[in-house]
């Protein structure tokens, strides 16, 4: 196919792929309690200081603030004024903008999947495609959980940032496949995790805006809360002698212009520091201030504080594949909408538009799905410097477009099984650390790939959605397009004749759930206390063993929620 072809498939799919999560109101809110980091005393004092303003972040601080003096580090800036994170029209422009602004920054797993973490406010609610469904009752009940607290939890958020997505045809198209390809019963709209096929929510409001976890600082004491942006946590600060162990008592921080500012607790046995900074963030902020595995620690010139080999094992990703399907009518723009929860361990879910991405894809767009990553795969992975990539995706971009017309019909896996490790590149905060997911290392993992692809099959077969593919375009077609397209930076192997296994490693990609690297079990207790330390708890997507339900945007704001009034009342107990 023409490279042209290529720019549209890649804009089309970084455009719809994109859509799970970016948090902000059109209208910013008037938080007095705001503020650019640069404006910081150069040493304060707080009851709690709570590193990264995520999904977790803004919950627990809006909640801690009620009845303490709450300090909230973030080291992106405001989601609030910028359409890019606001508006789901321009889905994707935020993951697909590479300079230091952005609110989305790029990494490159050792697998050869490009992924993204947040760098803004409210984190990757600001980022997603917006899918608000909570965890099934089973996970609730192993990890432990209050289940009426985690239910008040995940009610308190929904308040502000949770609606129910108008269905236009081609969502409806999916719905009735899947209730055709036997994913059933059929539950209507609902948030709860539940076999079958269902609706659930959505982030984003009846006028297209998104509401991400920033807008949960609404509910904030604002005389207990200081939110820094542009603040950069560059190391968590332990108290040693005269502790029976490490007490955790401080951070350091730089502001955007590179001034260094110290922010300490006050004393008190319950004030803590709470690191809520990602799957990513997390274990490399521990690392990078002592605690971690040790010869690692010592092999980057960083003093041990504690030997914890077990900060940045357990690494996983959910692999994603996708099977686009050309469209003969037009369809509307959907994020994901409908979910189809399977016995076998598969979650199947789409994403439409037309021209979609608007012909964002220019000779300097190195978005996620763009025909330049298929380029990039002749780049041995040692070779990719700034300069190797440049070259390798020369070439004109005079050619013409057609409009993208269509959508993605997706499956996920749920856990996975299969797992991997981070380690620190350097001893640069705002490097990313090195992380390997070993997608579909276990076999389990990748047979439900394969089942999920053919109930994708099914949908795409199914008579409530013949009228929006091509009957010309067979299934072994439409996989042929889409295993063609420039997904990752994976050599291709896959062709009609092969077995679906080699479709799912050959064309792997990303949904943003990675997790893992400070777990529950291994770096923290069930109280998200930091074993081994004092005064240092993990509060965040990096704690989880496995995915939580489909989409894990709901149940890390709930977490937030729920953490924050478990210890305000272990607080104000005596």
């Amino acid at each position: 196919m023409s490279l042209g072809w290529w720019k549209l498939v890649g804009a089309a799919l970084a455009g719809i792929l994109f859509f799970h999560g970016f948090s902000a109101s059109g209208k910013a809110p008037n938080y007095s309690f705001m503020h650019n980091a640069t404006s910081a005393p150069s040493l304060s004092y707080y009851d709690y200081i709570i590193v990264g303003g995520g999904t977790a972040g803004c919950p627990l601080a809006a909640t801690l603030s009620q009845n303490a003096t709450v300090l909230l580090l973030e080291r992106g800036g405001s989601p609030y004024g910028n359409p890019n994170i606001s508006n789901m029209a321009s889905f994707g422009a935020a993951l697909s903008d590479l300079s230091p602004s952005s609110p989305s920054q790029r990494f490159i797993s050792e697998d050869g999947v490009i992924n993204a973490r947040a760098r803004v406010l409210g984190g990757g609610s600001c980022l997603n495609a917006g899918f608000y469904t909570r965890a099934g009752t089973e996970y609730v009940r192993q990890a432990g959980w209050d289940g009426r607290l985690v239910n008040e939890s995940y009610q308190w958020a929904e308040k502000l940032v949770a609606f129910e997505p108008p269905m236009g045809q081609w969502q409806s198209a999916v719905r009735d496949g899947l209730i055709e390809a036997g994913v059933l019963p059929f539950n209507g709209f609902t948030y709860d995790h539940i076999f079958g096929t269902k609706v659930g929510g959505t982030i984003f409001d009846q006028q297209g805006i998104r509401h991400t976890a920033a807008d949960l600082l609404e509910y904030a004491n604002p005389s207990g809360l200081t939110v820094l942006l542009h603040a950069s946590v560059h190391k968590i600060l332990f108290a040693i002698k005269g502790n029976k162990r490490p007490k955790a008592h401080g951070v350091i921080f730089r502001d955007a212009s590179g001034a260094k500012h110290k922010a300490y607790l006050k004393k008190g046995s319950k004030n803590e520091i709470i690191v809520s900074a990602g799957a990513l963030g997390s274990p490399q902020l521990l690392m990078l201030s002592g605690v971690g595995p040790a010869a690692h620690l010592k092999a980057h010139n960083i003093t041990v504080v504690l030997d914890q080999p077990l900060v940045g094992q357990g690494m996983s990703d959910n692999p994603m594949n996708a099977v686009f399907v050309p469209s003969p009518l037009p369809v509307e723009v959907s994020l994901i909408q409908v979910v189809g929860i399977t016995h076998f361990g598969s979650y199947i879910e789409a994403a439409s538009g037309e021209n979609f991405a608007g012909g964002a894809a220019s000779p300097t767009d190195y978005r996620m799905f763009s025909p330049k990553i298929g380029q990039l795969s002749t780049v041995p992975p040692k070779q990719r410097t700034p300069e190797a990539i440049a070259k390798a995706v020369e070439y004109p971009s005079n050619e013409d477009e057609p409009a993208f017309r269509g959508g993605f019909i997706l499956e996920k896996i749920m856990g996975p099984i299969s797992t991997g490790h981070l380690e620190l590149r350097t001893r640069n905060l705002n490097d990313n650390p090195s992380v390997t997911f070993n997608y579909f290392k276990d076999p389990q993992d990748l047979q439900r790939c394969v089942q999920g692809i053919q109930t994708i099959q099914k949908i795409v077969e199914s008579k409530p959605f013949s009228k929006f593919r091509y009957d010309y375009m067979s299934w072994p077609i439409l996989l042929n397009m889409t295993a063609g397209a420039p997904l990752n930076l994976l050599p291709k192997h896959y062709n009609p004749s092969m077995p679906l296994e080699v479709y799912c490693k050959d064309t792997v990609m990303t949904i943003w759930h990675y997790h893992g690297g400070c777990q529950v079990g291994r770096v923290v207790d069930l109280d998200y206390k930091v074993l081994g330390v004092d005064a240092l708890r993990v509060i965040d997507g990096s704690t989880f063993n496995y995915s939580p339900g489909t989409n894990p945007q709901a149940t890390v704001m709930m977490l937030g929620r729920y953490m924050g009034v478990k210890i305000l009342s272990e607080r104000l107990a005596n």
